[in-house]
């Protein structure tokens, strides 16, 4: 071997993500791309999504796959037939691993559980649950178009039907005690799922609980008792077999959304879909926003960009950082520097890691933030990370 001249190191898997943006309904604490349609034509759809991710495919040649994600909106309203059609184009696109990992987010009803069957024989292996809540009330309060009830036998339906399941939770709801949280919680690991995604209530300008709040009739959670129960989230998690391996997100061991890891970890996506985002080769890459808007452009540029950003070396920087460092692994700085071609002290503040050693810690290359960190990592992360990146 050539000490002065070694090979590049390979590439990692890359990560497909799919957004499919329409909905029954949208929900007041939604501010994600989901728009609710009369109808949908959904060979055009299907078209234009393979066009979409041919476009993709053609930039990314000789890339591993190694998990692709269906998001949105409510992807469990995508026929069966589009999904299988975008994984089999994904995998003749790029060589997939061999436990390539297909996720689809799910809405808990009882119409969308009865194609569970369909969606699993399409090709997906793993499904996130949007449960949101084990309350009626709650559930009503958060929109939801589903009962308690109606979500469990769609998550049973779900355990018989995918290898990998997962749902999510949504907490600090008003008037929610720390006692109610941990048998709400509490029950919801007796379900034996291998992914919990636990998000506490946060109010998203433009959505109809921020207008609540603008007009008094609503109260923003409290954010010590948001603490508080955040706190025993995760004690509950850790002793029941699932930590959290990132801020919201808990796993049994083996078990996290590898997906989503690589978007923590600073690694090449593609996005294909309105409003999909993605990062390649050092470039920003977003599709038009509006489902209309980006299907016009699919069927005018045969791909649904709105626009490609070239990102300098301190944005690449801050982005790892401040993404990587929502990991109970934290980060590796020398892998950064390596990506960025920045030295580490340009990339941290280390007297202020120094300074902080009971909320971020180095070892080494390897920059953690610590249990007790994780709960003020909002106000940890400007501290630590260069002034000059974050500017960026």
């Amino acid at each position: 071997m050539d000490l002065d001249n070694p090979p590049p190191l390979a590439l990692p898997p890359l990560a497909l993500y799919v957004h499919w943006p329409f909905c029954v309904s949208k929900c007041p604490y939604c501010d994600f791309n989901s728009h609710v349609r009369a109808s949908v034509d959904q060979q055009a759809w299907r078209d234009a999504l393979l066009a979409d991710l041919a476009h993709e495919a053609a930039l990314l040649p000789g890339r591993r796959l190694g998990s692709i994600f269906f998001g949105g909106g409510t992807p469990s309203l995508m026929p069966a037939e589009t999904v299988a059609a975008i994984i089999a184009a994904a995998m003749r696109a790029w060589s997939p691993v061999a436990d390539l990992e297909v996720t689809l987010e799910a809405n808990p009803s009882s119409v969308e559980a009865a194609r569970f069957a369909d969606i699993a024989a399409a090709g997906v292996n793993r499904v996130s649950l949007g449960l949101q809540a084990l309350d009626d009330a709650a559930l009503h309060f958060l929109g939801r178009a589903h009962d308690v009830g109606e979500g469990l036998a769609a998550l049973d339906t779900a355990q018989r039907a995918f290898a990998r399941v997962g749902f999510d939770l949504i907490y600090a709801r008003p008037g929610q005690s720390v006692a109610a949280w941990e048998a709400e919680l509490t029950r919801a690991l007796s379900f034996g799922t291998e992914h919990l995604s636990l998000y506490q209530l946060t109010i998203e300008p433009g959505t109809r609980f921020a207008t609540e709040v603008a007009a008094g009739r609503m109260a923003i959670p409290d954010p010590d008792h948001g603490a508080d129960l955040f706190e025993a989230t995760r004690r509950l998690t850790a002793a029941a077999g699932l930590p959290a391996y990132e801020i919201s997100n808990h796993a049994r061991a083996g078990a996290q959304s590898r997906h989503n890891l690589a978007y923590w970890r600073y690694t090449d996506y593609a996005g294909i879909g309105p409003g999909a985002h993605g990062r390649r080769g050092g470039m920003a890459t977003v599709r038009h926003r509006k489902p209309e808007n980006w299907i016009a452009a699919v069927q005018r540029n045969a791909h649904g960009l709105e626009r490609e950003d070239a990102l300098p070396p301190e944005e690449r920087a801050t982005e790892a950082l401040l993404m990587g460092l929502r990991l109970s692994e934290g980060v590796d700085l020398a892998r950064i520097a390596r990506l960025t071609g920045l030295p580490i002290p340009a990339l941290i503040d280390e007297a202020a890691v120094a300074a902080l050693p009971a909320l971020i810690a180095r070892d080494g290359d390897r920059l953690t933030v610590s249990e007790a960190g994780m709960l003020l990592l909002d106000a940890i992360l400007p501290k630590v990370v260069r002034a000059e990146a974050v500017a960026a």
